[in-house]
């Protein structure tokens, strides 16, 4: 039986359910789950932190309880994931020592940090002392003789700085509740092996450091035997006193251990006296407690060269930037107070006119044809029509909506994530793409929903017209999410800044924005009758429209491969070409979709186990090298903020241009203004560093840079140079615009 023509708004609600039985065979679910675990992970679980780079939990270890008169020990355990780590008490170059701060009842009182043996880590001609794999931070608690309560309620604020090649703040809160009278175990091995990991006291003795003329000398006694012979490294807990990277000399004179150190040219303190940290050297991934190592109080002998000055000239321009648009975030972030009605009302207003033109951007357009053809179905019957308006503006708004409040909820919960977050995920990317390849193989004529789903499920647009108008709506902005029109950068910067009511209420208006046409369309009958009557035109069409979804796929193939490399998107294909392949062969009759139908889903099942986890794993992140312009001498470099300092430093412009894969019309401004002559020729003539910052996956340091614009989401351009305001331009360049920004340097 052939069923009557509906409209593609019907089919797009019945590939929603089809999708997902494709994707359960199309993907492997086990991988699909861990997706989901890495996009909630910065939701902490009870006494535990998870994000990307560490892994942060408070331990106890009282055997006896936490009975007053007793000293229990506490500690912050971290784990690091490969190539990260955190900081000793004395970060050396740079970094930030881990910092923990306690709230306790009365009679209970908590000790410092007792720091375990940190390792170097040589970045360059800098180095840094710190901790990776996996250290506890021990803490002694103790308990005071009339203490009398039944538990000891500890909470612990914590924060640490987590660094690779790049640095990341991390912050979380901790609660543990200790008995009095039961024990509290379970990690007694890990703080004994921390207990190991700290230093042991070495008496000072005839050891002695002495300050020359750029050096520090250090003698040591006492050290073990078995040290003798072998190479040390050398850890002082007070900083900026030393150059941690700079090469340095040791040698043994009999027992006796003596170094040659570098000292720092801006060195502020003069010490009488220094707490030194030495230990055998180790191997790379060694972790605290196969050292150990000796802490010694040793006194200064001599007189300290006179100290760097304290700097009296102004803070470097680069430096200024970076602490005004820290203050321009933190204000932002603290504005709730009536003055910000007006800035609220505008972006409103910002968001609605966004909305309307998100309807004109590439990535809706596939969904053209769903309206199109709802409109000349229900153009006949004013009731039908509005109700299907109505309801499609409803889904709209309610997506918009709900996309807006899961940002708001993962930000809250930590992670560093903007407008268009769900496309930096492979499992989203993945799903698209097979739900717009069945929506292509539907308009294409390929197969009837009747001849391969239940006829319950097939004549579910008939029965429920205005469900099917909803679930359209919610399609519609699936596919327009990513992409950010003119005036809504603004209004979402401004959104993620502000309590979650109005921040959700902007998202609201920018859903009414985008589904405005339509509903307005819906109620004005002249529209209506403009509209062609329903005939063989929408066959036709329905056909013809299969090509932009096609296109859409392969946009979204493209953006895979830029997550999950060649072989991610190549396997995707594949496992798309077998999709297709199981749903023609369950639209045949008799034996054939038996047999066929059989072997194709087997196949697709087999290549789901064999290649679908490529879709899913995501490539390294290195940065990419730089791309050339076309103009000798002129290339686009990966952005960093290191990167961008160091050019402002040297005097330079510059020009950042934040993108990624999956935001079409970042695309297209890199192959039109971007790649315009004229405009390369202003770069050149101005001396404008060019950076490009790649948010296709997820990347904190990017996100923040952009809530420093005041934005949220790609495409942003921001123009630099020292001395003079950011310049911000709009979201659809143009070629005078960039020109008149360039030659206003």
């Amino acid at each position: 039986m052939t069923l009557p023509l509906s409209p593609l708004a019907a089919r797009a609600r019945r590939l929603l359910l089809a999708a997902l039985g494709a994707l359960a065979l199309g993907l492997p679910a086990v991988s699909g789950a861990q997706n989901l675990a890495a996009l909630m992970k910065g939701a902490p679980a009870a006494g535990v932190f998870q994000s990307e780079q560490t892994r942060a939990e408070l331990l106890a270890h009282a055997p006896e309880g936490a009975r007053a008169g007793r000293t229990v020990w506490l500690g912050l355990r971290l784990d690091h994931a490969p190539h990260w780590h955190t900081y000793w008490k004395n970060p050396g170059d740079s970094g930030l020592a881990t910092e923990l701060r306690w709230t306790l009842p009365d009679g209970v009182s908590a000790g410092g940090i007792d720091w375990p043996t940190p390792r170097k880590f040589p970045i360059g001609t800098l180095a840094n002392y710190g901790y990776d794999g996996t250290v506890v931070l021990p803490v002694p608690l103790t308990v005071s003789d009339n203490f009398r309560g039944e538990a000891v309620d500890v909470r612990l604020d914590a924060s640490w700085l987590v660094c690779r090649k790049e640095c990341i703040p991390e912050e979380a809160s901790f609660t543990l509740r200790l008995p009095t009278q039961g024990a509290t175990g379970g990690h007694g091995e890990l703080f004994a092996a921390m207990r190991d990991a700290r230093p042991r006291d070495l008496k000072a003795g005839n050891s002695q450091v002495a300050p020359e003329d750029g050096f520090l000398r250090v003698a040591l006694d006492g050290l073990p035997a078995e040290w003798r012979g072998r190479e040390l490294e050398f850890f002082p807990e007070l900083g900026g006193v030393i150059e941690p990277g700079a090469a340095w000399t040791q040698a043994w004179d009999g027992a006796r251990w003596t170094a040659r150190v570098p000292l720092s040219p801006q060195r502020f303190d003069s010490p009488t006296a220094m707490d030194l940290v030495v230990a055998p050297a180790q191997p790379a991934g060694e972790g605290p407690g196969e050292t150990g190592a000796r802490l010694a109080a040793v006194p200064v002998q001599g007189t300290w060269p006179a100290p760097a000055p304290l700097p009296t000239a102004g803070v470097p321009d680069a430096l200024q930037a970076a602490l005004d648009a820290n203050a321009a975030r933190s204000a932002a972030a603290s504005a709730t107070t009536p003055a910000s009605a007006l800035t609220l009302g505008a972006a409103l207003i910002g968001a609605l006119i966004g909305g309307l033109i998100l309807n004109l951007m590439p990535c809706v357009f596939p969904v053209l044809a769903i309206k199109v053809t709802g409109f000349a179905r229900h153009g006949g019957d004013p009731r039908a029509r509005r109700a299907h308006g109505l309801a499609y503006t409803a889904g709209v708004v309610l997506s918009f909506l709900a996309l807006g409040g899961l940002l708001l909820s993962l930000r809250a919960a930590g992670e560093q994530l903007g407008w268009g977050f769900q496309l930096q995920s492979p499992t989203v990317v993945a799903a698209l793409a097979t739900l717009f390849t069945l929506i292509g193989l539907n308009l294409a004529g390929l197969f009837e929903f009747g001849k391969v789903l239940p006829s319950g499920l097939a004549t579910l647009q008939a029965r429920h017209p205005t469900a099917d108008a909803f679930l359209t709506g919610v399609l519609a902005t699936a596919v327009a999410s990513p992409c950010t029109a003119p005036f809504m950068g603004a209004s979402l910067g401004l959104a993620i800044a502000l309590p979650g009511p109005q921040a959700l209420l902007i998202f609201g208006v920018l859903g009414l924005g985008m589904a405005l046409p339509y509903l307005l369309a819906s109620w004005v009958p002249a529209v209506a009758r403009a509209l062609p009557r329903p005939g063989p035109w929408m066959e036709r069409f329905k056909q013809f429209m299969a090509f932009p979804m096609f296109a859409t796929v392969v946009w979204l193939l493209w953006v895979l491969g830029q997550q999950s490399g060649i072989d991610g998107a190549a396997a995707l294909l594949m496992l798309l070409v077998a999709l297709a392949l199981a749903i023609w062969s369950l639209g045949l009759r008799g034996k054939g979709r038996v047999v066929l139908g059989g072997l194709s889903l087997a196949a697709l099942l087999a290549l789901a186990v064999g290649i679908g986890p490529n879709v899913l794993r995501l490539q390294d992140g290195e940065a990419t090298a730089a791309t050339a312009t076309g103009v000798a001498g002129l290339a686009w470099e990966p952005w960093s903020p290191q990167r961008q300092a160091e050019l402002l430093a040297q005097g330079r412009p510059v020009f950042v241009d934040f993108t990624a894969a999956w935001c079409v019309t970042c695309q297209y401004n890199k192959r039109t203004t971007l790649a315009d002559e004229r405009v390369l020729g202003d770069v050149a003539g101005k001396n404008v560093a060019l950076l490009r910052a790649d948010w296709t996956r997820r990347d904190p340091a990017v996100t923040q840079a952009l809530a420093a614009l005041g934005r949220n989401g790609v495409p942003v351009y921001a123009l630099h140079k020292n001395g003079q305001p950011v310049q911000v331009l709009t979201e659809v360049l143009s070629v005078e615009e960039v020109r008149t920004a360039l030659a206003a340097l």
